[in-house]
């Protein structure tokens, strides 16, 4: 079972998240919880850390930000001891969780879970705290962004859990985001790779690392509500019986900007002088379109990057401008990229057109394009977002009723 920060964000949620942990052990279930930091906890020691210096040391700041993790651990552990349930609180490092040494975005090498196990076994509550693992120095490292779902899942394999439970804000996946489209409705099953796929393309339930984890070593997870006692949202292997929709969700990216370079002179490497640099420069570039070169001699090529790396592309770019040879940089902020997602598309023609004659009927522009085998994805103004989302999620038949 694994807890967010708004399911443990003050002590009343705590207890909540506890009573439901004494439910699950009264019916017979052993039970290991992974718990993130308070709500806003994390993003409070960032900012101290970055006060205390702008270039800090990423070890330290690893010591810093994981404690958010190690309180709440230790708070949950207290509460159920309170009531009744033998309980031990496990920092990352007390598993341990062991990591490599990339410190703020460390990746799991392998969990030692003997310990953790034989008290299990014992009938103990095993509370871990998320987000963070051990480095070869035998230092604190935390695993970056979602890294509380990531511990969550690697425990689960690493314990040969039945299931991985993620308790969240919301009560499952659902077609699209209900904030913007009312009639979207949750999804009962879903598989890895189209999770995968909704949350690269900007889908916030669960984060991309662990459901790559889920699938590579097959950990069933349910996405369900910390609040409410409904079944949840199941994420699993693609299975036989399966009724696939062509489209399953529809997500949307706001994280996105757009680079033009124009008059790129169309000769063979120049995409390796362009993208080159920007690799080295761990900036990563997510849709690419290159455009027909009229005369032969020069092309625009267009692409996208992180709205956080916009400034740092183009000053890369403007600095190897005539290195790469182009004549002006074009840049767009005002720009949100909308994917549709399915397995059913494997064996379903007309998918893609569908989407741009909904998009056309509506008069929205289309600026890029992207396929994939599963997903379909477009570059469009920011500013027909709300649109461009219900008349998607019309045309693929997926509104409630």
């Amino acid at each position: 079972m694994k807890f967010g920060g708004t399911s443990v964000a003050d002590l009343d949620r705590i207890r909540n998240v506890a009573a439901r942990v004494k439910r699950a052990v009264d019916s017979g279930d052993q039970i290991a919880v992974v718990v993130s930091a308070m709500a806003g906890e994390t993003n409070r020691l960032v900012d101290l850390v970055r006060e205390a210096s702008a270039l800090h040391d990423a070890r330290e700041y690893d010591a810093v930000v994981s404690s958010g993790e190690q309180v709440t651990a230790g708070l949950l552990s207290i509460v159920l001891q309170s009531m009744g349930i033998s309980a031990r609180s496990f920092a990352g490092w007390q598993l341990p969780l062991r990591t490599d040494g990339m410190h703020g975005r460390a990746r799991i090498l392998e969990i030692d879970g003997a310990d953790a196990i034989a008290r299990l076994e014992q009938g103990q509550v095993v509370v871990v705290a998320g987000f963070q693992g051990v480095s070869p120095e035998n230092r604190i490292a935390t695993l970056g962004r979602g890294g509380s779902d990531t511990t969550a899942v690697a425990l689960a394999a690493a314990f040969k859990a039945d299931r991985c439970d993620i308790f969240t804000d919301v009560d499952g996946v659902y077609t699209c985001d209900p904030r913007i489209v009312p009639r979207a409705r949750k999804i009962d099953r879903i598989t890895y790779e189209e999770m995968l796929e909704l949350a690269s393309s900007g889908a916030k339930v669960l984060q991309t690392r662990s459901v790559e984890m889920a699938m590579n070593h097959n950990v069933p997870v349910i996405v369900r509500s910390s609040f409410e006692d409904t079944p949840g949202t199941l994420v699993a292997a693609e299975s036989e019986t399966m009724e696939h929709e062509v489209v399953t969700g529809i997500a949307y990216d706001r994280n996105e900007a757009k680079i033009t370079l124009a008059n790129v002179a169309d000769r063979p490497g120049v995409a390796a002088a362009i993208f080159g640099p920007l690799t080295e420069s761990e900036i990563n570039v997510d849709m690419i379109v290159q455009n027909v070169s009229a005369d032969g001699e020069t092309t625009d090529m267009t692409f996208t990057v992180a709205e956080a790396d916009f400034d740092r592309a183009v000053a890369m770019l403007e600095g190897r401008k005539e290195e790469i040879g182009f004549a002006a940089i074009k840049a767009d902020k005002n720009v949100v990229k909308i994917s549709i997602v399915g397995v059913g598309m494997r064996s379903h023609a007309g998918v893609a057109q569908r989407m741009f004659q909904a998009l056309a009927d509506r008069s929205v522009n289309i600026q890029v394009i992207s396929t994939s085998e599963i997903k379909v994805s477009v570059l469009i103004a920011e500013d027909y977002l709300e649109l461009a989302l219900r008349a998607l999620h019309s045309a693929y038949g997926l509104d409630a009723e």
